[in-house]
């Protein structure tokens, strides 16, 4: 467990969740703070690392006793290959996992295999959880599709890759019907 840490890309709170936002979902800024809240803390005892965009997400983060990686990046491949190039010399593997699980619980407990392994969203195509050795040439691909692209590019990288669809860690909360799912 030492030589894994756990990265935590976030939004700021006001602005996340936009399709919550357009779906007339009311406090979608708690909402988003209580989510990543979970995550965080979930994560434990692993060491945390938030990828922030805002001071208001590294205060956040300091308070819940998670390190901060700070970004300029104009979008989430972009923070998350920074922070993946960055943090390589100080981590055997990263877990990336987004501040929106619904069921966040087990998150430090995860013991990954060798690897990659892509813990899929509910939809079987997104990517909610993706462990990534590091020092390898890994590239980043979140967005549609981006299960079958990570998979991709742990082929191209000839990298051992596992898919889970069937984990708690598949809810995550991005549009109002998903605040009523439960698995």
């Amino acid at each position: 467990m030492n030589n894994v840490a756990v990265v935590v890309p976030l939004k700021r709170f006001d602005v996340a969740k936009r399709r919550l936002r357009q779906g007339g979902t009311e406090q979608v800024t708690a909402l988003a703070r209580d989510l990543a809240l979970g995550v965080v803390r979930s994560c434990a005892p692993r060491h945390v690392i938030v990828l922030s965009e805002s001071a208001a997400i590294s205060n956040f983060a300091r308070e819940n006793g998670a390190e901060v990686f700070e970004s300029d990046a104009r979008n989430l491949n972009e923070a998350v290959q920074r922070a993946y190039e960055e943090l390589g010399d100080r981590f055997n593997q990263l877990i990336f996992v987004h501040g929106d699980l619904k069921l966040p619980e087990g998150l430090g407990a995860f013991d990954p295999e060798a690897g990659v392994t892509i813990v899929t969203d509910h939809h079987q195509a997104g990517t909610n959880v993706l462990v990534v050795p590091t020092r390898t040439e890994f590239r980043f691909a979140y967005g549609p599709n981006s299960k079958r692209l990570h998979e991709s590019e742990a082929a191209r990288l000839a990298l051992p890759c596992r898919v889970i669809t069937d984990s708690p860690w598949s809810l995550d909360v991005d549009e109002p019907g998903d605040l009523d799912r439960r698995q």
